[in-house]
């Protein structure tokens, strides 16, 4: 099967990559992270989490950053919303894209939200509802889909169950996620291939962590399925405080070196967004966990 000759990358950089960081990131940085994100030419960008800032403080200045952000036409800043609260919070901040998730593991499910997956889901129909009423892009995201930190495997029967369940709910993309690293192609390409039975391909993506190294074999995998929407994280931000040693989302650089490898499309420069890498990676003093983005720095120093 031919590849897609052209994909779209989601940066989650600014909201799933940094909302793990234990240091407390000024709104000014975060500000500058999305507006250099934007210059490189994402149409999509997470920008913030409208959660309660008692379980995730790094997420308190969403409001402020959605305010200071440089908006582009045609760009969708997207945020995440747990509940109606939050979901208010991200329509008075003009936020493009609700995303709302669900585990298809039931004791994950059990174990961070005290509920089933059912029930998980069906807390959002109202918001589901409120942010179609208000014009909006409403995305969901399923955790767990290639496996879990408290049972292990997890059935394809569940992970079509979830998209069933938010597909109802009126998502117009829904993200298949490895919350926790552990997919390997086969399992990636047998899951997404029953998903695309399902729901239209066009509006599935993947969201693979890169614990165990294997999130690009994993977009292959997902390519030659011909799933053409990914999940990245400028610089490799991010974590899992479920996976020991997970390593947080697969860095965007290393996936648009790859993409621009194979001759597929993204419509994102590759050097802005390593500047952007470099940028947030000095801030937070340390090394970018992104080996492109760091083997192209290092060879910019040898070029001058």
């Amino acid at each position: 099967m031919s590849l897609p000759s052209k994909v779209k990358i989601v940066e989650v950089g600014p909201r799933d990559g940094l909302q793990n960081e234990k240091e407390t990131i000024p709104a000014d940085i975060k500000i500058a992270l999305v507006n250099q994100l934007t210059a490189a030419g994402f149409v999509n960008i997470e920008a913030a989490s409208f959660v309660s800032p008692k379980w995730v403080p790094q997420m308190a200045t969403s409001s402020e950053v959605m305010a200071a952000i440089t908006r582009k036409p045609g760009v969708i800043y997207s945020a995440l919303v747990p509940n109606m609260k939050g979901l208010e919070a991200a329509l008075a901040a003009n936020a493009d894209e609700m995303v709302i998730f669900g585990s298809a593991s039931e004791a994950f499910s059990q174990k961070n939200i005290n509920c089933s997956i059912a029930e998980s889901i069906e807390r959002f129909r109202e918001v589901a509802l409120m942010a179609k009423q208000a014009g909006k892009r409403l995305r969901g995201s399923i955790s767990c889909a290639f496996g879990c930190p408290y049972q292990g495997e997890v059935d394809v029967a569940a992970v079509v169950d979830v998209l069933k369940r938010l597909h109802d709910l009126g998502c117009d993309e829904i993200d298949i996620a490895d919350t926790i690293g552990v997919g390997t192609p086969n399992k990636v390409q047998t899951v997404m291939q029953k998903l695309t039975q399902e729901f239209p391909i066009e509006r599935l993506s993947g969201h693979f962590h890169d614990t165990y190294g294997q999130a690009l074999a994993n977009i292959y995998a997902s390519l030659e399925v011909g799933i053409s929407i990914y999940h990245s994280s400028v610089a490799g931000l991010g974590g899992c405080p479920y996976a020991k040693g997970a390593t947080g989302n697969v860095a965007t650089e290393d996936v648009l070196y790859m993409m621009n490898g194979l001759g597929i499309a993204t419509g994102i420069d590759l050097d802005k967004v390593v500047d952007a890498g470099q940028f947030i990676s000095t801030h937070l003093g340390r090394k970018a966990v992104s080996r492109a983005g760091n083997a192209i720095a290092a060879k910019r120093v040898i070029d001058n």
